[in-house]
């Protein structure tokens, strides 16, 4: 998440103070990131040393305004411009949860990928019902239309987010049944007892007895 960018996007619009921006920007994003005050000014610090923002005075108030440079705004339409770069992915810990889940003896892998889904599927309906909401307040044509048009979007990509979230664990969970019924089975030793092997046992490395 670039706060930078999103704090230049809103002193586009005019003067801002520090706390203003935070209340503007958590209600453009329905607080899905939250912002401190600290991150805030600590921002507005580097962008000023940067020479993309610089002080602007005080309000009635006396609050201390920040504005835009035209350094400030170049770098604002580059941001518009580029793509987000996907070639090298945030870490997420899911995937790599479920990486190290992998033949873990301590673990079973197909309990977390349902703990999981339970978890992903009740977030995906929480988000469809705010969704509902934002829809409704776009629909009315009230003063903050503009913000909950801004909020209807995220939460649109927060719902296709977790539904692919849910779409792969599911995948996740077939790979192993599969991958699980072509493994190898090694050969017993002579005179040596075989016992029926558990399937899940040579991907999950969980012991078959539950």
């Amino acid at each position: 998440m670039s706060i930078r960018h999103g704090l230049l996007a809103l002193l586009e619009r005019g003067p801002r103070y520090g706390s203003q921006l935070r209340t503007e920007f958590e209600s453009r994003t329905g607080s899905t990131w939250p912002l401190n005050v600290g991150q805030v000014y600590t921002t507005l610090s580097r962008l000023e040393r940067d020479g993309m923002v610089a002080q602007g005075g005080r309000d009635e108030a006396g609050h201390e305004l920040y504005t835009i440079t035209d350094a400030g705004l170049a770098e604002l339409r580059t941001w518009f411009e580029k793509p987000v770069d996907r070639t090298s992915p945030a870490r997420d810990e899911l995937a790599i949860k479920l990486a190290m889940a992998v033949g873990a003896p301590c673990v079973d892998i197909r309990d977390v990928i349902q703990s999981q889904r339970r978890h992903t599927v009740k977030a995906m309906q929480d988000y469809t019902r705010l969704k509902a909401q934002a829809l409704a307040a776009v629909e009315s044509g009230g003063a903050r239309e503009r913000d909950d048009v801004a909020w209807l979007l995220v939460l649109e990509q927060l719902i296709f987010q977790t539904e692919a979230e849910a779409r792969w664990l599911d995948h996740c969970e077939s790979r192993l049944i599969r991958l699980s019924t072509l493994a190898p089975t090694a050969p017993a030793s002579p005179g040596a007892a075989t016992a029926p092997a558990d399937p899940a046992d040579v991907t999950t490395g969980t012991p078959g007895a539950r």
